[in-house]
């Protein structure tokens, strides 16, 4: 469409310009637009809403090509992530997974902006021997197939987490399977790992880890050198892989096993999602036995690889807020016993908490996300601190919304902290907005780090 649009010097000209702003090319920047508003699923480009929302884009680029020269840095990358508010609202005009696919597309190509002010020293941390620049991370199920993990990163993430990736790649459940509930500030899916399969995602991991590399080895720049110490496997923040399994598997072990050898040598963290609740049976793993088994086997796959000075990545579980007093006690039991390196505190609900419960689409089946869930995660996260003594590190994820809301979850006993539905909400805008408020949380409290916070409630 900008192709018809945008002709001959002109176009060249804004090219240029954006290639400048963004440090993204002419290919790049055509891809994104003709890619992105049109790949799959497929945006006709008869679209109103794809040419309204393309349009704008274009135009916030021009704008912002005008504004560049007349501010520092910092001033022009706040402005840009605030404007970035002014095109969520085109996305809710979509479907909601045509919308995510543009979202995930967009950043793939690198049409988001880059986060280049620091983090606040109170904000960093230091959690399995990895440097966090902030705690503050983006939840798996955004970018499920591993397409835009330097971009993510990029936005001023402390790590970000891809997958769930499946052994073989399958569709998931039939569409439509993600629901809105816009007022609730919620998501219900049921999308059950819809996954390309770990060939396809190792190849994109790789092909990042080398580049990575690269850089490690080539850069003379002393700001380039300290991002990349600083930095995990992928970019300048560290990058969690969360594993699941086929639909169709018979052997749960066997699938995650095989993650393990194919995807751990590309990741800061590894994740086993036993928590899912859109694949059946998967939440019986969650049991007693069945989750020491299946650790056991899982950690002997890690530990049998050769690794460098940096050892194995941590091994890190994902669990349900759908959980009875006593398997909770269970699950901690087992963490400890197991020396497991951490947990996240929680997936989503097959419950209808209020003010969900009256909603029109409350039958709808899946997993409920988002600010209902909040209270929820975060008692189920108090009571597995208090189990585990604070011996493991515990990830908060559930209903985050604002750096209030993160603080909430340090205090409750968790190290780092996760979004997700807020961020498909919120966009971009949101991260910088969290840690600034989570910074004033922690002074305002008297803490000089986020470590001092962690269980701070539990004390």
């Amino acid at each position: 469409m900008a192709s018809r649009v945008w002709r001959g010097s002109a176009k060249d000209a804004l090219l240029n310009k954006l290639k400048y702003i963004y440090g993204v090319g002419p290919r790049r920047f055509n891809a994104t637009f003709e890619a992105a508003a049109g790949g799959a699923p497929r945006i006709p480009h008869s679209s109103k809403k794809g040419r309204l929302l393309t349009g704008t884009m274009i135009g916030l680029a021009i704008a912002g090509g005008a504004y560049v020269s007349t501010v520092d840095e910092a001033t022009y990358c706040g402005w840009l992530f605030k404007a970035t508010r002014i095109v969520n609202p085109f996305f809710a005009l979509l479907d909601a997974e045509v919308a995510h696919r543009l979202a995930v597309s967009a950043a793939a190509h690198g049409f988001v902006p880059r986060e280049k002010r620091p983090d606040l020293t109170i904000l960093g941390l230091e959690v399995w021997g990895r440097k966090f620049t902030n705690p503050i991370g983006l939840a798996a199920g955004f970018d499920k197939n591993a397409e835009a993990v330097e971009s993510l990163l990029g936005l001023g993430f402390g790590f970000v987490e891809v997958g769930s990736v499946t052994p073989m790649p399958q569709q998931g459940n039939p569409k439509p399977r993600i629901f809105r509930l816009p007022k609730e500030g919620a998501i219900i899916n049921r999308c059950g790992f819809n996954s390309e399969g770990i060939v396809v995602v190792a190849k994109r991991l790789g092909a990042q880890h080398g580049k990575r590399k690269m850089e490690e080895t080539s850069s003379t720049s002393p700001s380039l050198t300290e991002e990349v110490k600083h930095g995990g496997k992928a970019g300048p923040g560290i990058l969690g892989v969360n594993i699941g399994k086929n639909k169709t598997s018979e052997d749960a072990a066997s699938d995650y096993v095989q993650g393990v050898h194919t995807l751990s040598q590309y990741a800061d963290y590894l994740v086993i999602n036993i928590s899912s609740p859109n694949t059946p049976g998967l939440r019986k793993l969650q049991g007693r036995k069945q989750l020491k088994d299946l650790v056991k086997k899982v950690q002997a796959a890690r530990d049998e690889m050769q690794w460098a000075e940096e050892g194995p990545p941590p091994l890190v579980v994902k669990i349900a807020p759908d959980l009875s007093k006593e398997d909770i006690e269970d699950i901690a039991a087992v963490a400890l016993a197991l020396h497991l390196d951490g947990l996240i505190i929680s997936n989503t609900t097959v419950s209808r908490p209020d003010p969900v419960s009256n909603h029109p689409l409350a039958g709808e089946s899946g997993g409920l996300s988002g600010k209902p869930l909040f209270d929820m995660s975060t008692n189920i996260l108090k009571e597995m601190y208090i189990l585990t003594r604070g011996k493991i590190p515990l990830i908060g994820c559930g209903g985050v919304s604002s750096g209030e809301d993160a603080y909430k979850k340090i205090r409750a006993g968790a190290t780092l902290v996760q979004l997700y539905t807020a961020f498909a909400y919120g966009g971009p805008a949101l991260i910088p907005q969290i840690k600034a408020e989570l910074a004033e949380c922690l002074a305002k409290d008297g803490f000089k780090s986020v470590q001092e916070a962690v269980g701070a409630d539990c004390r």
